[in-house]
Parts: C-alpha cells; sequence; structure tokens
C-alpha cells in the first residue's frame, strides 16, 4: 500500500483577502470555501489548494461534524508548485508582467522541464512548471 497522489496542498498567509485576490486574479484558482480569518481554500484540477492564517489554526481547533481537527500552522515563507505546459509559459510570463508581478527566477532544468518562480502576497514561493521536470508527462 502506498499513497497515490496529492490531495491537497497548504500555504500560510496573515493576510487572506489578498491572498484570495492573487489566486483568483493571477492563477484563475476557483473558491470552494473561505472562513473569515481562518482559510480561503481553491479548487486546482482534481486537488485542492488550501491558505490558512497560521496564527489562527496554531491556537483554535476548528470543529466539522462533530470532530475536531489539529492545529497546525508554520512560521516562514513556503513553497507551492503549479502545473503549465510548456506553449503557456511565454503567456504566463506576459500575464505577470501586465499585472507588475516580478518573475523572481526561470529555469531551464537540466533533465528537461522549465519553471517560472514568483511571490503571492504573503511572500511564498509560487512556481509555474512544466512536468517534464520531475520526468512526469504533462
Amino acid at each position: 500500500m502506498r499513497a497515490e497522489r496529492l490531495l491537497e496542498t497548504c500555504v500560510y498567509a496573515g493576510d487572506l483577502a489578498a491572498a484570495e485576490k492573487f489566486y483568483v486574479e493571477v492563477l484563475g484558482l476557483q473558491v470552494y470555501s473561505r472562513q473569515p480569518g481562518r482559510h480561503v481554500f481553491f479548487r486546482c484540477g482534481e486537488a485542492m489548494f488550501l491558505v490558512f492564517n497560521a496564527e489562527n489554526t496554531r491556537k483554535s481547533r476548528i470543529e466539522i461534524g462533530g470532530q475536531e481537527l489539529p492545529n497546525h500552522g508554520c512560521h516562514g515563507q513556503g513553497h507551492v508548485a503549479f502545473v503549465s505546459s510548456e506553449a503557456d509559459l511565454p503567456e504566463w510570463k506576459e500575464r505577470l508582467s501586465e499585472l507588475g508581478i516580478a518573475i523572481e527566477a526561470e529555469v531551464r532544468w537540466p533533465a528537461g522541464g522549465q519553471s517560472i518562480y514568483i511571490r503571492d502576497p504573503a511572500g511564498n514561493s509560487v512556481e509555474l512548471a512544466t512536468p517534464g521536470l520531475w520526468g512526469l508527462a504533462g
């Protein structure tokens, strides 16, 4: 038995409204749910992308269906990579430029694949990457 795929991943942000605006307006994600001051959740293909306010998720538990979820949270900047096709990378660069979002780095990986790195409003590293960097089909 082994884990089959990622179901969800998360980053943390103190300003959830700014994070929501970034992930909707820049990356085109769809909001699934939000709890002001605690989290905003997005659909991303067949997975979920979660943004939590670490201060609030560290100190207070939430109850869902009569069950208490564990506290969690972290300090510092996180990282997330979203899949992009190689053909879409030039359009991403143009869109980011139009929105005034600086590209922190562009990488062409030795084994194949490319990545563009930007920062979200909380300082998290956001990567747009072709699956070839890990030898995966796009």
